[in-house]
């Protein structure tokens, strides 16, 4: 997809679900835009991914270290983590959400304890703050509720925007019920979701990208899916390593 002077990709698609047995599921959107001698992600996802990430970023003739800038929505472990991939990448992360993150009590949140402890310390940090150009055409915006210092980003176009919601807003039934599965206060998150829809209905055809969805556009005020949701999980239920049984999640 082009934006403005800017190429995006959707590197590793989200999932809005939770597992039922083993804990978090932790499947989150990896976004990637190249323009404007910028290489740049946002959100980075979990350990989960990250070969994958290091894959698909190969696919399309990319190493980590050509990745000049990773922009992390929030602090979550599934969103985070492989920030550590990027050795000449400048790390953007909301100020407030970085000095939150560090204090959290060790083993007992989502947060990454030692990689946000590293994080303060990375040479080419950047704090960001409300109405922060992350990227040239790339603006910051408080969206408080699932940490206290989420941001999300809108890219501007001539024709249109784009908005990476994070976990502000997860997927599209948070979306539609303005409520959110997690959140340290649900007013809070509400009233985030409702600047997201705000900046949303600004201009038509603009695309919403979530934490954990597939991207959509308003169509007739409703969050329409662009492109199908691809989720499958393979399983060893037989007697040896080519028997597996394939759930597709869609």
């Amino acid at each position: 997809m082009d934006q403005e002077d800017y190429t995006l990709d959707i590197v590793v698609q989200g999932f809005p679900g939770k597992a039922v047995c083993h804990g978090g599921l932790g499947w989150s959107t990896i976004a990637l835009l190249r323009g404007r001698g910028r290489v740049a992600l946002i959100d980075v996802g979990s350990f989960g991914q990250r070969g994958l990430l290091i894959e698909r970023l190969a696919a399309r003739g990319l190493r980590p270290a050509q990745v000049t800038d990773v922009l992390l929505t929030h602090s979550h472990f599934d969103h985070s983590i492989n920030w550590v991939l990027f050795s000449r990448a400048i790390i953007a992360i909301g100020a407030e959400e970085l000095d939150w993150s560090v204090t959290e009590p060790w083993g007992e949140t989502p947060v990454p304890e030692l990689y946000v402890r590293e994080l303060q310390l990375w040479p080419r940090l950047r704090r960001l703050h409300e109405g922060d150009a992350a990227l040239p055409g790339l603006v910051a915006y408080d969206a408080p509720g699932h940490t206290p210092g989420h941001l999300i980003f809108v890219l501007s176009g001539r024709e249109h925007d784009v908005i990476f919601t994070g976990d502000a807003a997860k997927n599209r039934a948070e979306l539609l019920s303005l409520t959110a599965d997690m959140t340290y206060d649900p007013k809070v998150s509400r009233a985030s979701m409702e600047r997201i829809w705000e900046l949303w209905g600004r201009r038509p055809g603009t695309v919403l990208v979530p934490g954990h969805d597939v991207p959509m556009v308003l169509e007739d005020g409703r969050p329409r899916y662009i492109g199908e949701r691809e989720a499958a999980i393979s399983a060893w239920f037989g007697e040896d390593l080519e028997s597996t049984r394939l759930f597709q999640l869609r």
